[in-house]
């Protein structure tokens, strides 16, 4: 191993990334290889998946991928989130004050003290990278799992424009033990978005309906339930990820965070308290999100009283 790239690993684990591997910036032609079979099965979400074909093609004067993964399945999730707001959202690495945050940033600062300049506006397929980088394997529900956090993992990846030394091809990118005669996670989606092994209809997913501009109509409602933001039901149900949810350490200010996502405080909320309560944490509602995070919450309301 190179030093430098000897450098890359040692850094990313002091940093609290439990995986670190570097691959070829080349074109990823088995994600241009799935987008047309989703587009074949599923031509209601073609829009959504045509506006990834720039993520397969690396930027100009790229050379590099580093890929890094952590897990959050350690971190306690407050009660009264638990059906309702996803984990990965909970505990994401964008949140400024995270240490997650902080370690990213570290780490692009080491890539420059380093003399490897960060290309940053350009998108990766992540699970892709992380399959190839050696990181884990993806399950028919189409997550990367990994030994030690099973599906609930995040993964941060750069392009650099540097030659480093790089992960052997993947032989295998199936996670072992997810047999395809299981069916747990096809079988408990709620809107049938995940209906066959590696496969997502992406306008059917509860998170992106959960921002639809149309109606919906009352059984999509109903099979929301009473998520509110993202979902995690394909992970829960999920034999692989038995045990790893070990719920040992808290993550900072979600509990006071907690409350704000209350649903009487939501209904009651002003635009100035969206803004700077939630749209730090969970800023996929975007700027001008507040009724929709009002109108999500209604629903959940009213498929709890059908319960």
């Amino acid at each position: 191993m190179t030093k430098l790239t000897g450098s890359i690993k040692t850094k990313a684990a002091e940093l609290g990334y439990s995986g670190c591997g570097i691959i070829p910036a080349v074109v990823f032609e088995e994600y241009h290889q799935v987008l047309d079979e989703h587009i074949k099965n599923f031509p209601e979400s073609k829009e959504i998946y045509e506006s990834r074909r720039g993520y397969a093609n690396p930027p100009e004067g790229a050379k590099s991928i580093i890929v890094c993964v952590r897990g959050y399945n350690h971190y306690k999730v407050p009660e009264t989130l638990k059906g309702r707001v996803g984990k990965h959202y909970m505990f994401h690495g964008e949140i400024p004050y995270s240490q997650a945050y902080r370690s990213k940033a570290e780490f692009e600062a080491f890539f420059q003290l380093s003399g490897m300049h960060v290309i940053k506006s350009h998108a990766i397929p992540m699970r892709l990278a992380a399959v190839k980088a050696g990181l884990g394997k993806i399950g028919r529900n189409n997550f990367l799992f990994t030994q030690q956090h099973g599906s609930y993992t995040c993964i941060d990846a750069w392009f650099v424009d540097a030659e480093l030394e790089y992960e052997p091809p993947a032989d295998c990118t199936v996670v072992p033990g997810c047999h395809e005669n299981c069916q747990k996670c096809i079988t408990a989606c709620p809107t049938k978005a995940l209906c066959s092994s590696f496969s997502m209809n992406w306008s059917k997913c509860v998170n992106p309906l959960m921002y639809a501009k149309e109606p919906l109509i009352e059984e999509t409602k109903a099979q929301m339930g009473q998520w509110v933001y993202g979902c995690d039901t394909c992970q829960d149900v999920c034999p692989l990820n038995k045990g790893k949810l070990t719920g040992q350490e808290d993550f900072l200010l979600l509990e006071q965070f907690a409350e704000h996502l209350q649903p009487e405080k939501i209904l009651a909320m002003n635009e100035e308290d969206y803004a700077n309560i939630i749209l730090p944490r969970l800023w996929y509602a975007g700027k001008d999100g507040l009724e929709t995070w009002k109108r999500n919450v209604r629903r959940a309301l009213e498929n709890r009283r059908e319960l």
